[in-house]
Order: C-alpha cells, then structure tokens, then sequence
C-alpha cells in the first residue's frame, strides 16, 4: 500500500471526519503530508445525512482518542484478515459509483473483489417484513435475471434485503451486499451467517472501517452505494415510508433506472411501491421489463 492511500484511508478513521471535512482537506493538502498532525476532533458538518457523513471510531464517540500508530497497525491487519481497501483513486472503484453525490472515499471489501467489475448491476430492496406475496415475486423472477447475469445488490438487511442475497445464489448467480456500520458489526444478527458465506463466495462492501458500529444515519448513507452501483433499482414491497424509497430517490436523482413491484391496493407493505409507479417507475411483473431497460 503506498504512502498516500493509507493516510487517506487512515482519515477516514478520525472520530467525526465528515464526507466534506475529507473533501476540504484534500484541497488544502493533495498529499495529506499533514494528515497525522491534524486534531482529533473535527466538529460535525451538516451533509446528506444527520449527525454528519463520517466514518467513526469503534465507539462511535465524538470524544474518542486517536492514535496514529494504532490505526496504521490496524490498517495493515486488514490484509490478513482478507479486507482490501479500494479508494476512489484506485481503478478497481466502480466507475458508476464514482458518479453520484458525495461518493464514498474508499470501500472497505471482503469477498469476490472481481464482482466489482461484473455488469449490469440491480440493487434489490424492499421491506424488512417480506410478505409471501414478496418472496413468490423474488422466486418467480429472479431466476430470468440471473440467467441474463444480472448482479444483484442489496443492503443485508432482514425481509426483503437477504431474500435477494439468497435466491441470487441458490439461482447460482452472484450478489453484492453494501452493509451500514462495519465487519466486526454485521446487523442483523440473524444475518450473520448469510454475510460470511458472501465474504467467502460473493462480495460485502463498507464504507465505514471494519470496527464501526452501525448507528441509525448508516443505513440511508449505504442506500446511496447501493442505487450508486447499479443501473436501476427495482423495489420489492415498501410503506410509504420507507428506507427503500430513499433507495429509489437515489436513483432517480442519478439518473439510474428505477422498477417497482406492484402490490395490492390493501396491503401496507405495497403502498410505497405503487406510489412509485404513479410517479413514473416502471412496472414489473417478469425479468423481461427489467432486462429490456438495463441489459
């Protein structure tokens, strides 16, 4: 790893560094000659999300102490641990990711790096409460998806998330997982085992470093990097407020192509779905309305 890339990516361990604090420092000093002089608190700066877009310490505190030793140390286990570092200065990150607002500085990987290259890529998301009628669609249209090697990208979260980790492999297709907080903190617990078979055979991003835990503005932040890696955004089942729309606002605001799963008009679970496609997501009722969009 050369000089500049690990200072960066120790940056990127500053209790409280925001997305834009990165952003300004990178301006006043390209090489980061200075980056282990600079103080250890940074006051938040309001960006997309609250409190502010940073990648905290393992106790998330805003008072917590930094050492420069330590987090080079630290940043030099990763590879044992089978972690790679891809910044956004490297040529293995996503060009697609590298297009919308505020991309992540670096991407914390496990897993099957190559998926990053593999196209086109489909963020699935949905709700947290899959109902039978979610898990039918899943199963009835995935398989002509994989077919066409579609990628599925989703964010590990129980419902709808997982189901599409799963049946992306069970239909021998790969799958890419973007999760909130770091490795040492999968959330859900439930889904543990699920993301260390994909940090074995398909590929989890963070990026947040591997001790963060996962705080409540994490989850909308990783929706940007799942919408940002792909070329559309097919909802699953989502009320009318939901995690999943905020997906879909990603993606529209990028220009991605977004597909909704209509539901019935009494079931909770499909009202943010339809309101989707009253404002112009493409109806999906078979793989083929996704494919002619993103083939």
């Amino acid at each position: 790893m050369d000089d500049f890339k690990e200072k960066l990516i120790s940056l990127l361990h500053y209790p409280d560094i925001s997305w834009s604090t990165v952003f300004q420092m990178l301006k006043k000093d390209p090489t980061l000659k200075n980056v282990y002089k600079f103080q250890t608190h940074f006051p938040h700066q309001t960006s997309l999300f609250s409190p502010s877009t940073s990648s905290n310490s393992s106790d998330n505190s805003s008072n917590s102490s930094f050492n420069p030793d330590i987090i080079r140390d630290q940043i030099r286990q990763y590879e044992t641990n089978d972690i790679a570092v891809i910044t956004i200065l490297d040529k293995e990150y996503p060009s697609l990711l590298k297009e919308i607002y505020q991309p992540p500085w670096a991407l914390f990987a496990k897993g099957d790096l190559s998926l990053l290259e593999k196209d086109p890529k489909l963020a699935v998301v949905g709700s947290r409460q899959a109902t039978q009628y979610g898990k039918n669609a899943i199963r009835v249209i995935f398989p002509g998806l994989i077919d066409k090697g579609i990628l599925i990208v989703s964010g590990l979260a129980r419902g709808i998330d997982a189901l599409a980790h799963e049946y992306a492999i069970k239909n021998g297709g790969n799958t890419i997982a973007v999760i909130a907080g770091g490795f040492y903190h999968i959330y859900p617990k439930e889904n543990m085992n699920l993301a260390l078979e994909m940090m074995k055979n398909q590929l989890v991003l963070s990026e947040f470093p591997p001790d963060t835990k996962p705080l409540r503005w994490h989850f909308p932040s990783r929706n940007r990097i799942i919408s940002g890696l792909s070329k559309g955004t097919f909802i699953i089942e989502a009320k009318r407020k939901s995690g999943s729309l905020i997906t879909a606002n990603f993606a529209v605001n990028e220009g991605r192509e977004v597909f909704s799963l209509p539901g019935s008009i009494f079931n909770p679970y499909s009202i943010g779905a339809n309101e989707l496609i009253q404002q112009g997501a493409k109806l999906v009722t078979g793989a083929e309305d996704i494919l002619v969009e993103i083939r």
